[in-house]
């Protein structure tokens, strides 16, 4: 299997090869996950350390359940209570980590940038689970393994991304993840939640919906991050919804066969129409997250490996 990496920090680094690597490796978890024996040996005697210096249920849930699943030590510090609130720097954090001899390290951090510092100051394998606007790789993963699972291909499908692109690390690790493939990719959303440097990406920006869907394979849609917005990015949600928010109308447009996505929280009648949802015919939402499993533990036993082999 070809993937040489120490890290996970982002898709940039990643070529296609190695993408395909942790998908097909995903789908033998995937296979594993829904079997009677859930549970792998392949990180017995590793610690994985999940620190989330920003909340989210899913995310940890996911990487907590797929290391406990490949029999690591799993350990979740609250740093939202930690010393860091105290003053603590990322560096100070970095050696009291080291002291501790853990293998696999999972960071989520508001700031762009920040899981990237820790890996170059820690002598374990990092996996980032979203940093800032950056990236979040895992994410882009399993969604790619949701697309290709659903469509049986991961190359030549035109992709639309919906929504809150500036404010999205999922928009832009995607948007490098499905341009590696040779996918067509237009971006839907206001001039106001596009980044600027957008024409750079060699992706199609659309600000009409109808339009922009027309003929696409998958609709991903974003959650508004109003956590990140500090000033008026939309008029109202209602507007937002009219305009911008998934429903049957605008989904016409797109291929009669297909799928729509969102990598969660869903902020329904906001970005999309609770029936289309949980349309079991058109929605992969909780595909996603079952990928989210296989995918994150395929990450985890590539970087174990690569591990092992150095400290060999």
């Amino acid at each position: 299997m070809t993937f040489a990496h120490r890290h996970l920090l982002g898709i940039e680094q990643l070529r296609p090869d190695e993408i395909t690597t942790i998908l097909d490796l995903a789908e033998d978890y995937v296979t594993l996950n829904r079997g009677p024996n859930k549970h792998s040996d392949v990180l017995a005697g590793l610690t994985q350390i999940n620190m989330f210096f920003e909340n989210s249920t899913r995310t940890q849930a996911s990487f907590e359940l797929a290391g406990k699943r490949l029999g690591a030590d799993v350990m979740n510090m609250a740093m939202q209570a930690s010393s860091v609130k105290k003053g603590e720097t990322l560096i100070d954090t970095a050696l009291t980590l080291n002291a501790m001899h853990p293998d696999l390290l999972v960071v989520r951090h508001p700031h762009s940038g920040a899981v990237d510092l820790l890996a170059q100051k820690v002598n374990c394998a990092v996996l980032n689970a979203g940093d800032g606007r950056h990236e979040h790789p895992t994410q882009a993963l399993l969604d790619a393994l949701t697309i290709r699972r659903a469509k049986g291909r991961l190359h030549r499908l035109s992709i639309a991304i919906c929504g809150d692109i500036a404010h999205s690390r999922v928009a832009r690790s995607n948007i490098i993840l499905l341009g590696k493939m040779e996918n067509r990719i237009k971006l839907i959303g206001p001039p106001t939640l596009m980044p600027s440097e957008i024409e750079h990406f060699g992706v199609e920006v659309y600000d009409d919906m109808k339009e922009g869907l027309e003929d696409v394979d998958v609709v991903m849609m974003l959650r508004l991050q109003k956590e990140r917005m500090d000033g008026g990015f939309i008029p109202s949600e209602r507007e937002y919804y009219h305009r911008f928010g998934l429903d049957a109308e605008k989904l016409g447009h797109a291929k009669d066969d297909a799928i729509v996505m969102h990598p969660g929280p869903m902020n329904r009648g906001v970005e999309i129409d609770g029936d289309i949802a949980d349309d079991i015919n058109r929605s992969v939402i909780q595909e996603q997250v079952e990928m989210g499993v296989a995918v994150r533990m395929a990450a985890m036993d590539l970087l174990a490996r690569n591990l092992k082999a150095g400290r060999a």
